[in-house]
Order: structure tokens, then C-alpha cells, then sequence
């Protein structure tokens, strides 16, 4: 009988443990097991009825039917080829014709979207492998529009290699040097804040090349010390450290001189193009036109404030100036980003009504029609059907935190083309008849379809039902969307992830992340909401631990209009960190929420809004961890700190910053940061802890060997959210 007694109650253990699912470990939340699957890597053909995608093996381009998603083909597989023997390749750059491919090997990465590769040829007709060049690494090679010349960047100059003159390689610039002059690729601040990465363009024939010439000599030089570490190990470092030093423009300080240059590839002629600008302006784009000679070059004031567009011809020089985009703060970043040029016309993103939207140019620079009149922001620009007139793109549904898709022609009739309430995106085929959906809410993981143009589901890719089993066998916390009011009156979006035994009768510690930025967002109905993605997966432990955790956007987030993200203009960190209090202060009048223990954290932005909301006067949160956070905007880059601040000798708001607020911490702190940080320095960490030292402000800080802004590597990451998980475990319970 006891043996039975004990065999029972064993049972009905099991069961409750299995009814009650398991619980979200940190092993488990931080081991990628809530990562939905997603069709990475989709590069729709020239045919308009099928996508190419690498193969798992690295070895094959693989072509997928538009249509069905079945694959129907392999274009490239290097494992049979003639020549070269590579083991895999890690990218690839289709031809305009599709005929050869560069394939990508040996990649190291240079800052965040910069890159050395050794590309090879792969000629689709003969199944040859062959170098690009035998002479070093490239930098973003470029095909020619008729695939028989490829331009790449080696050592800050540009070369020319001929395919159909044996691979003849010729050096078109002589001037490059590391910190001196860049030919081609943007210097340090243009990549990082004008998010691109190749600044040369063929002409629609080919005969001519244009580039940005940058003249940084006169920036300013930052070094970083470098040690040996591990994971990887730098063992040239192993006696000594090194410094690393390159050019960084902190607010106020010297940019890059840039012009754009072009070159007759026949005649070896180059030119200066005659754009007006500004001896401090910008140059975030150029781009040729279907037109031969026809280039399009985009400037910038210093401010940010004026975008002009110019055409100019790349043999004359002469610049016309066709379109002037102004806004009293600062021209959004899509504005450029999204510049798009078909035929004689082009499409402009631009929030000058109050909500962005999309306007069709000719390339006169009149205004032929503003295509989009939404209620609410749009979002990605996808493509035009040519045939049909019609305008393809993302755009708020219904509120803020989601996203549809969306269909305009010129007569304005509009199309919603998702379906389902949440957060969508797409990629269309090059003729537009087809699109594969991405679609997820908070709730449910990645759901990919193939769809047709009018929104009809042709094939389910991936659902991923086995994620959605795997989550249904975790206690999993409870996720949900909320507005609120300020006492200011500002309506405010926010989500909440309660522990999934939540007792509305119990009080509990809450945890507030955010990042806060100008025009991010991290409220969305979206999968991936959490401060790690995957399903709010470190939030799920936390809320294990007997946390709620809270995400709220504040003023100057995107997604609700230009006034609303531009508000904080001048005065970064004023505003977001009131709303952040104004959250904890409503949470806190909450009948489940443990009003004395609301703690907030952030990395970059986020980490400086954690250091202001702590500092803000109210001292409403018990503890907080800012992670690699800028302290003073004195300290980081010209072109983003100033598009919203001006400059520090024009703007008095610098003043009020993390630094000058320390007398008034509040609050447990931790501070991490990575030692080799090229873009929020880890000097903005050791300024603001002197500050606390001479303010006897107490701390705690945890730094990282030769770790980057990410703060990855070897075991990096575990240790990071350990260190953070252990510091709000510690201060809130």
C-alpha cells in the first residue's frame, strides 16, 4: 500500500508538472529555443516568377518558384564547378542578366555594415570558378548593368575589373589612405548614420563610374586600446596592447570633406561634379538614373534640416537642382533611404503633412501625384507594377504597434493586402505580381506566405507549428498591449508580460525596458517584442523570477506622426525620461504592482534614458542597468547627434544630459559597457562613473575586453544577462 501511495502521488506530481508546463529557465530563454524560423535570404529573379536563396550547406543557390515556394532549379553549385576549389561561400551578388554570380568567402567585418571579402566569379554558362582579383581583399563589388565589369574598393581606392577582357584589372583612384582619404566607401559616421555602406554607381551603360571622395585628414582621431582577450584571442597583443584609431566626428567637430567624382572608363577622364554645397554639408547618396549620365546626388546641410536632390550629367558636370525637401527640425532619414528612380520618375517618402507618405516625381522635379494619403505612418516602400501603376508598401493599421500591407495606384484606389492584425512585411517578386508575407503578433511566432498581388494566400511556407508546441509546453507568462495617460495628457502605447501564475491580489516588482530613440520603436505587435526578441524570451524568465515586465514608448518614438517623434528636438533625453516616470508612476497605481520596486534598463539609447529617468526628480524606480549608454552628446558622432541637437555651440540642451544629472540619481545602479565600443565610446562610461565617484554616488560596473557595441563573443552574452538578471533579482526581492 505505500508503495502504491507513493507511486500515486509521484503520478499526480508528473501531471501537475506537465499540466502546469515547464518554466522558462535563463538557460532556456537565452538558448534560442524560441526563435521562430523565418525565409532569410530571398533575392526575387529577373523572370518575376521565382526567388533565389543560398542552400544549409553553403554550396548551392537554390531557385523557388514564386508561386508554389517548390524549388525548381539550382543555378550555382559550386561542389561540380570547374576551377577554383571553395568549401562554401557565405553571400553571393547576382549579375544584371543574371549570368555570373560573385560569390562571397573569408569575410571579416569592419564596423557595422563594412566588409572585406574574396569574391569569386561564377559563370553560370561554362560552371567556371575564378578570383575577382588576385590582389587582396575587395570591398563591395558592383557589377556593371551589363555584367561584364565589376567595380569594387580595395585599400580606400577603386579598381575595375573588364570580364570580358580576361579580367583585366585597373586602378581607377590613387589616393586612398586609412584615415586620410576614402574613395568609393563612406567614412565611419556616414556608415553608421547614413546606414549605407558603397558610395560609387555604375552609369545605366557602363561607361561611366561616379563616387563620393572623402577627405577626412582633418577629422578627428579616436583611439581604442585593444588587449589580447579570448574568444578571439588577439595574440599579436599578448605582450602589449595596441591602439586602435580611427576617425570619429564627435558633435560640433570637423566631418569629412566630400564631392563626387566621375570617371570616363574609356577615356580614363575624371571630373568633379559641380553640386553646390555647403563647405560643412552632406552627401548621404548618389545614385544614376536609367538615363545614361544621368546622376542624382543628394545633399544634406550640416543641420539635417534641407535635403536637396540634383541631377547632374557625369560628363558635363553641370547640376540641376530638381527637388528642395525642408522641415523647420530635421529631414527624417527615409527621405534618402527610400529615394527610388524608375524610368523618368521617382518616389519620395517624406512626413512634410504631418504622416509620412509617398509622393511620385518626374525627374524634372515636378510633383506628379501624392500616391499615399493614409491616416497613419507609412512604413517600407516595396516597388511599383509598371504595367498597372501601382504602388506597393507597408503602413500602420489601426494603431501604431502594427503593420500592414498595402497596395495604391495612381487613381487612388488602395488595398489592404494582409490579412492578419499584427506586424507584417513582404518581399515582391521584380514584376510585383507576387509577394512572400511575413506576419507575427505578440502571441504568435513568424508566419510566412506566398501571395499574389491582390493579397490571396497561394502557399503556406512556414507556420511554425512546432515552435507553437514547444511554447505551449513552457508555463509561458502572460503578454498584453495597454494605453494610458499621462498627467500631461500624452497618450502613450506600452506592453506588459505578466508571470503566468499572475494573482491580480498580489503585488509584484516590475521591470521596465525601453530604448526610446527618435523614431524606434519598441512597442509593436510583434514576435519579436522583448528586450532579446524571440518571443519576449528574457522576459518570460524574469517574469519566472516574479517579475512583471513593462516595454512603453515615450514622446519621440516613431510610428505616430512627425510631431509626436520630433518633439524632443533640441532637448534629447527631457521628455522620454518624464514619460518613462510617468509609466512607472501609473504602474505603480496599479492594484498588482509593488509600487517601491519598479526598476528600468536600456542599452545605447536605452541606457542613456535608464541614467536620465533615474535622475529625473522623482525617484520612482528602486534600481536600473544602463548598457553601453551615451552620457553627454558632446561625446558622440556629428551627423546623429546633431540632426537632433544642432551643435553644442548652438544649443544650450546639451547641457542637460546624464553627466549634469548625477547629483540627482536615485536608485541601485549597474553600468556595463564593452572597452572596444566604436560607436558609444566607453569614455561615456568612465566620464559619468568619475561624476558619481566625485558625487559620492555609489555603483556598480561591468566592462568587457575588446567587445564591441553588441557586447558578443565566446560566453559575453550569457555572462551580460546573468550579470543584469542577478542585479534585479538582488535589488527587488
Amino acid at each position: 500500500m505505500k508503495k502504491i501511495a507513493v507511486s500515486l502521488i509521484s503520478l499526480l506530481l508528473t501531471l501537475t508538472a506537465v499540466w502546469a508546463g515547464d518554466k522558462v529557465d535563463f538557460k532556456t530563454c537565452m538558448s534560442g529555443v524560441f526563435w521562430a524560423d523565418q525565409l532569410y535570404g530571398v533575392k526575387p529573379l529577373n523572370d518575376g516568377e521565382s526567388y533565389a536563396r543560398v542552400s544549409g550547406d553553403r554550396k548551392r543557390i537554390v531557385r523557388y518558384s514564386f508561386k508554389t515556394g517548390e524549388e525548381i532549379g539550382t543555378i550555382c553549385d559550386i561542389s561540380n564547378a570547374r576551377g577554383t576549389k571553395l568549401q562554401g561561400f557565405s553571400d553571393y551578388i547576382l549579375s544584371p542578366d543574371e549570368s555570373r554570380i560573385l560569390l562571397q568567402t573569408n569575410t571579416k567585418q569592419i564596423y557595422r555594415h563594412s566588409k572585406t571579402a574574396e569574391y569569386y566569379i561564377y559563370t553560370i554558362a561554362n560552371n567556371t570558378v575564378e578570383p575577382l582579383s588576385k590582389n587582396g581583399p575587395q570591398q563591395e563589388p558592383l557589377f556593371s548593368p551589363d555584367g561584364n565589369q565589376v567595380a569594387f574598393v580595395r585599400d580606400n581606392n577603386l579598381f575595375l575589373v573588364k570580364l570580358l577582357f580576361n579580367n583585366s584589372e585597373s586602378q581607377v583612384t590613387e589616393d586612398g589612405k586609412f584615415n586620410y582619404v576614402l574613395n568609393g566607401i563612406p567614412d565611419w559616421v556616414y556608415e553608421e548614420e547614413f546606414t549605407y555602406s558603397r558610395a560609387f554607381d555604375f552609369s545605366a551603360d557602363g561607361k561611366m563610374l561616379a563616387w563620393v571622395r572623402f577627405d577626412e585628414s582633418q577629422v578627428p582621431l579616436y583611439e581604442m586600446q585593444m588587449f589580447k582577450g579570448l574568444s578571439p584571442e588577439l595574440k599579436d597583443n599578448d605582450t602589449y596592447p595596441h591602439d586602435y584609431s580611427y576617425k570619429y566626428p564627435v558633435a560640433g567637430e570637423q566631418n569629412s570633406k566630400v564631392k563626387v567624382l566621375t570617371y570616363d572608363i574609356k577615356s580614363h577622364v575624371t571630373r568633379e561634379m559641380a553640386v553646390p554645397l555647403d563647405s560643412d554639408g552632406y552627401i548621404p547618396r548618389i545614385k544614376f538614373t536609367e538615363t545614361p549620365d544621368q546622376l542624382a546626388i543628394v545633399t544634406l546641410n550640416r543641420h539635417q534640416s534641407v535635403m536637396n536632390i540634383y541631377m547632374g550629367d557625369a560628363r558635363s558636370t553641370v547640376c540641376k537642382l530638381i527637388l528642395s525637401e525642408k522641415d523647420d527640425r530635421y529631414v527624417k532619414e527615409h527621405a534618402y533611404e527610400h529615394l527610388r528612380f524608375f524610368g523618368n520618375n521617382f518616389v519620395l517618402q517624406s512626413d512634410r503633412t504631418g504622416q509620412s507618405q509617398l509622393y511620385w516625381y518626374s525627374t524634372t522635379g515636378q510633383l506628379i501625384k501624392q500616391i499615399t494619403n493614409q491616416p497613419m505612418e507609412v512604413c517600407d516602400f516595396y516597388g511599383i507594377d509598371p504595367q498597372r501603376k501601382t504602388f506597393y508598401y507597408s503602413a500602420k493599421d489601426g494603431n501604431p504597434t502594427r503593420t500592414a500591407i498595402f497596395s495604391t495606384d495612381l487613381s487612388g484606389k488602395t488595398l489592404k493586402l494582409s490579412t492578419e492584425p499584427g506586424t507584417n512585411s513582404a518581399v515582391f517578386s521584380t514584376t510585383m505580381k507576387y509577394f512572400i508575407n511575413t506576419y507575427s503578433n505578440l502571441t504568435t511566432p513568424q508566419v510566412t506566405t506566398l501571395r499574389s498581388n491582390n493579397g490571396k494566400v497561394l502557399k503556406t511556407l512556414i507556420d511554425n507549428k512546432e515552435l507553437r508546441e514547444r511554447v505551449a509546453r513552457y508555463d509561458m507568462p502572460q503578454k498584453e498591449m495597454f494605453t494610458f495617460r499621462t498627467s500631461e495628457g500624452v497618450e502613450l502605447y506600452g506592453w506588459m508580460m505578466k508571470p503566468a501564475d499572475f494573482n491580480p491580489a498580489k503585488r509584484y516588482p516590475v521591470i521596465m525596458h525601453q530604448y526610446s530613440g527618435p523614431g524606434s520603436q519598441s512597442v509593436t505587435d510583434s514576435w519579436s517584442s522583448g528586450s532579446n526578441g524571440a518571443g519576449g524570451a528574457y522576459e518570460a524568465y524574469l517574469c519566472g523570477e516574479g517579475f512583471i515586465c513593462v516595454t512603453v514608448d515615450g514622446r519621440g518614438t516613431g510610428g505616430r506622426g512627425r510631431d509626436f517623434e520630433k518633439c524632443t528636438y533640441l532637448h534629447l533625453g527631457q521628455l522620454e525620461s518624464k514619460d518613462q516616470v510617468e509609466a512607472a508612476i501609473w504602474l505603480g497605481q496599479q492594484p498588482y504592482v509593488d509600487k517601491d520596486n519598479i526598476a528600468i534598463w536600456g542599452w545605447s539609447y536605452g541606457g542613456f534614458n535608464t541614467l536620465m529617468s533615474m535622475s529625473e526628480g522623482r525617484g520612482v524606480f528602486k534600481c536600473g542597468v544602463a548598457v553601453a549608454p551615451p552620457t553627454s552628446w558632446r561625446f558622440y558622432d556629428t551627423v546623429y547627434t546633431e540632426r537632433y541637437m544642432r551643435t553644442p555651440q548652438e544649443n544650450t540642451g546639451y547641457g542637460d544630459d546624464a553627466i549634469s544629472r548625477v547629483p540627482n540619481l536615485h536608485g541601485k545602479l549597474l553600468v556595463c559597457h564593452g572597452l572596444a565600443d566604436d560607436n558609444v565610446h566607453v569614455r561615456n562610461t568612465y566620464e559619468y562613473t568619475e561624476a558619481l565617484v566625485q558625487a559620492d554616488k555609489q555603483f556598480e560596473m561591468q566592462l568587457y575586453t575588446n567587445r564591441n557595441h553588441s557586447i558578443y563573443g565566446g560566453n559575453t552574452r550569457m555572462h551580460l544577462f546573468t550579470r543584469i538578471s542577478e542585479f534585479f533579482i538582488h535589488n527587488l526581492k
